[in-house]
């Protein structure tokens, strides 16, 4: 007498089947990594809220969107602390398989590495509280020294403005003071080194929380408004792919929007 299979018993082995399945279909999409089964991440870890030190745990933005786009590519995260200037230099040097830390997508990056768009965000400018001039829009800079961490995007806007809107108005040039961190340029506005303060919007919000009202926020909407970019050595088509593949997914998740608003981010 034949004995039939309990279809719940059935049932079960055919879903066994099919996770098996599945979990090997994955682990094949898996890209070709500079570490076996680990993601190398580059980024800057002094640049709160994006990505910063806690004891010896990285937090922030960056390394909460790397870990969860290694995990869906059966990966896991690991940080690589490299000043902002360099950060395009060692991914093309091999240093690390991607960059995620807060970089603008621009063109002169696109020349040598590839990006995918993830977040948007703007600049703020800050001054210290007791400051006689609060200047709400980059035309209000002129005539007044403004510090910015080296390698930022708003360099040349800025110098643009000095040249052309500041002189013509005859309100004087703007001069600009570069600082290797975002957290060394506002001392130097607490030292009163400079006179404004140019930041990542998410960025300000949390320094002049730090400076206890020592430093406000004076522009009043979000100025340059830019999309970041996670970056790939060009011609790495694979890991390219596959971080699209897996960004879309986090979104598709519900769990990325609600990242974003725990960093007042907006959605590329």
């Amino acid at each position: 007498m034949t004995t039939r299979k309990p279809l719940r018993t059935t049932t079960l082995a055919l879903a066994c089947t099919l996770a098996g399945l599945f979990a090997t279909a994955n682990a094949a999409e898996t890209p070709k990594t500079i570490a076996s089964g680990e993601l190398k991440v580059g980024m800057e870890i002094t640049y709160p809220p994006f990505e910063y030190y806690e004891g010896d745990k990285v937090k922030g933005f960056d390394p909460e969107v790397s870990a969860a786009l290694a995990k869906r590519l059966g990966l896991s995260a690991s940080f690589n602390d490299i000043t902002f200037p360099n950060l395009i230099l060692g991914l093309d040097a091999g240093r690390f398989d991607t960059i995620i830390s807060g970089m603008y997508i621009l063109p002169e990056r696109l020349e040598k590495a590839d990006a995918i768009p993830y977040a948007k965000t703007g600049a703020a400018i800050m001054v210290r509280s007791d400051a006689e001039k609060k200047p709400a829009t980059p035309e209000e800079l002129c005539g007044l020294t403004v510090g910015l961490q080296q390698g930022t995007s708003w360099i040349p806007a800025l110098q643009k403005v000095s040249d052309g809107y500041c002189k013509e108005q005859g309100a004087g040039a703007i001069t600009i003071n570069q600082y290797p961190t975002t957290s060394e340029t506002s001392q130097a506005l607490l030292s009163g080194h400079i006179q404004a303060h140019l930041e990542i919007d998410a960025a300000s919000l949390l320094i002049v929380e730090k400076s206890r009202g020592r430093i406000a926020i004076s522009s009043k909407g979000s100025i340059y408004p830019q999309v970041l970019g996670i970056y790939v050595k060009k011609g790495n088509t694979q890991l390219l792919d596959a971080l699209k593949a897996a960004l879309d997914d986090f979104k598709a998740s519900g769990e990325y929007a609600e990242l974003l608003k725990k960093y007042n981010l907006e959605e590329a």
